[in-house]
């Protein structure tokens, strides 16, 4: 495996990660654990921010005239990024109308 794919599995895994994560914080706040929802949220941040690094070290590499690969693999990394950035939006969303729901 070379070092690009390297970099788009690494992108792919942390983006998969910040999605479970986000996930996870949902199925949290839902149980009434607002604590622990709170933690996976700041994990699928965190993870989501490792995806991104990856993701701008390809660009970086593009910038610098290496060439990006655009096959399937890199299609699957950028989908990921994207669905894993959209659902920890939802997940903040989620986590903040259960507290609220709470606190009634």
């Amino acid at each position: 495996m070379d070092e690009q794919e390297q970099t788009i599995i690494n992108l792919i895994v942390n983006a998969g990660s910040a999605r479970s994560s986000a996930i996870e914080a949902i199925q949290y706040a839902k149980a009434g654990d607002l604590e622990k929802a709170e933690e996976s949220i700041n994990a699928a941040k965190e993870s989501v921010n490792e995806a991104h690094h990856a993701q701008t070290e390809m660009i970086q590499a593009e910038i610098r005239g290496e060439k990006a690969p655009l096959n399937l693999l890199m299609v699957h990394a950028q989908d990921h990024l994207m669905c894993a950035l959209v659902v920890i939006d939802l997940a903040q969303e989620f986590v903040a109308i259960w507290q609220k729901i709470y606190e009634k």
